[in-house]
């Protein structure tokens, strides 16, 4: 399949009249969504309601074809609440075409019973819906899941319990590692996710709005953070039982997966992401166990495309930021969808026709299908920090080359909790040279580029260094610099963060022995881009991203509890016997 014959339906969408038509050519498939006369062609029943093993009733909306009769599922489940326009509109189209399609709302949320508890319950609440679908008398027994984000994780978690009736899933954008991805990101904590997040779902319906006109510098300088989300406006138990789980105990345990889950889940999975998307962590991490270790590992399916984590919805636009990824890298999502539930629920195709691995480089702007991902031809190769003692600021001495390094100066830097560097501009292909201009920055960069350099997997930011403190964090940014000077950010969240406390595993805090020289490894994450020639490859590094992350306050003291600051001298080495390097994903040329 060509990904570039899809028409973007969404900016159809934004501009329809009441009677239009969408639609879009799918290997000699015509997809139609039509209003007006075209709706009495399809049966639509609101607040259907499934009974759990406790009791609890959630509540559904339906469509169905307007002939009787036993159809396939596509099952959507969703916190954001059930009664928008796009599931009205995936529901006429997917039962125009012969397919039952249901949104639930999840437990606690919308017309939903009980209470809501992040993903805790979606395993079991999964299973329960699914295995009443195949009950009903207009279900044939075969049920396949979509959606993004939240709603693709809990499709996962239903795999998880095998419930008989589930045949594939289609998971765009699912979180799954959640220390190094929500509600933490290298054991440091997402303050900014976490109050908006977590306030948004605080109750029946969204409750974003509420906090509009919130005073957030005086919220993000309140302390404790326990107590946080008091000063926004609530007390919120999501986001305090999060602060208080400060390790991948037993509460996280539940929703985490192991190689011999993944080993017991015989199912076919299409998964969608994006190397901008900030699940990206999560949808890498089913895909790899499902590949190493599920019955069904010949029937996984990857895209990854230059994408935000909305974007692996809607399929993108031609820029991101300042970064052109031209038209050529837009997807139609939901005709993929469509053409997936095809093959998997109607075989219709037998054989699914696209390659195990799809993805897209940003510089080059152009697709590659792959055997498998990451490329078995993806060579690890080590650009090395060097610098002269003085690569504070862009204005500084750092380098990066290939070479390794010899005896070399170390950099340093004070890390001030109270002034930390913003992490913002966030935005993906922005421009990052105000940041990079700080003096509590250290920066790093190669010569310009006399080839193109395509990197391809994951990235990661491996430095020595040490701190004077009991506990601080190390915070790594990698930018794409421009012949006229931008340093444009890549990756998929503003920074990759190591905080030192889980330096040995996210299960146990141990802190530093101040002064003591350590190896700190920052992800960030997988990524597909080519730097040109005549660009420059950079790589930033500091202590702090706020209010990405909660300024570390470099007392050693438990963080959702501490109210002591003080500051931190930093120290980088770069040297033979103490390297820090980028590890790249190169992928050889030609």
């Amino acid at each position: 399949m060509n990904l570039q014959v899809f028409e973007n339906r969404r900016r159809i969408l934004n501009s329809r009249p009441i009677h239009m038509v969408i639609s879009a050519f799918l290997g000699g498939l015509l997809i139609a969504v039509a209003w007006s006369p075209a709706m009495a062609q399809v049966q639509q029943r609101f607040g259907v309601r499934t009974p759990l093993r406790d009791g609890v009733e959630l509540v559904s909306d339906l469509w169905l074809p307007e002939t009787p009769g036993r159809y396939p599922t596509v099952l959507v489940r969703t916190p954001y609440l059930k009664a928008k326009e796009r599931w009205v509109n995936l529901g006429h189209t997917f039962a125009r075409e012969g397919y039952a399609f249901i949104v639930q709302d999840v437990r606690g949320r919308g017309d939903s019973e009980g209470e809501f508890d992040f993903f805790f319950a979606d395993g079991e609440d999964g299973f329960d819906t699914i295995e009443w679908i195949g009950e009903q008398n207009w279900s044939n027994g075969q049920v396949g899941m979509m959606g993004g984000s939240y709603r693709a994780t809990v499709q996962w978690l239903a795999a998880r319990e095998r419930p008989t009736p589930l045949v594939c899933l289609f998971p765009q954008a699912a979180a799954g590692r959640y220390f190094d991805e929500l509600p933490y990101m290298g054991g440091a904590f997402l303050m900014e996710w976490a109050l908006d997040w977590m306030n948004g779902t605080a109750g029946r319906i969204g409750q974003g709005a509420n906090a509009g006109r919130t005073d957030w510098d005086k919220v993000y300088a309140h302390r404790p953070l326990i107590t946080m989300d008091s000063v926004m406006g609530r007390a919120i138990p999501l986001y305090r039982d999060a602060l208080t789980h400060s390790t991948a105990d037993e509460y996280w345990q539940r929703i985490l997966f192991s190689s011999s889950d993944f080993a017991e889940m015989d199912i076919p999975a299409l998964t969608v992401t994006g190397w901008f998307d900030a699940d990206q962590p999560g949808a890498v991490h089913y895909w790899e166990g499902m590949r190493a270790y599920s019955p069904a590992r010949d029937q996984q399916y990857f895209l990854s495309g230059p994408w935000n984590h909305g974007e692996t919805r809607t399929g993108g636009s031609p820029t991101i930021g300042q970064l052109e990824r031209t038209s050529r890298s837009m997807v139609d999502i939901d005709a993929l969808a469509l053409s997936w539930f095809n093959h998997c629920l109607k075989q219709e195709p037998q054989t699914f026709d696209f390659p195990r691995a799809r993805v897209f480089l940003t510089g080059t702007n152009e697709w590659r299908d792959l055997a498998d991902y990451p490329p078995p031809n993806m060579e690890q190769r080590r650009l090395y920090l060097h610098s002269n003692g003085h690569a504070n600021t862009l204005y500084g001495d750092g380098t990066l080359t290939w070479n390794e390094p010899a005896d070399e100066p170390s950099d340093g830097y004070l890390y001030n909790p109270r002034h930390p560097v913003p992490s913002g501009p966030a935005q993906v292909g922005e421009d990052q040279r105000v940041v990079q201009r700080r003096d509590d920055v250290l920066v790093y960069t190669t010569e310009v580029l006399e080839a193109p350099l395509s990197m391809l997997g994951r990235v990661w930011v491996v430095i020595h260094a040490s701190t004077d403190a009991r506990d601080t964090d190390f915070v790594a940014k990698l930018t794409d610099v421009y012949p006229d000077g931008r340093a444009l950010l890549l990756g998929t969240w503003p920074a990759g963060v190591i905080r030192a406390r889980y330096r040995e595993g996210r299960d146990r805090e141990v802190l530093v022995t101040p002064g003591e020289v350590e190896e700190y490894r920052i992800e960030l994450f997988d990524m597909g881009h080519t730097f040109l020639p005549g660009h420059r490859v950079r790589i930033e590094i500091t202590s702090s991203a706020h209010p990405f992350i909660n300024p570390n306050q470099n007392t050693g003291n438990p963080v959702a509890t501490d109210v002591e600051w003080r500051d931190a001298q930093q120290i980088i080495y770069h040297d033979q016997e103490r390297p820090s390097y980028v590890l790249l994903p190169v992928l050889p040329e030609g």
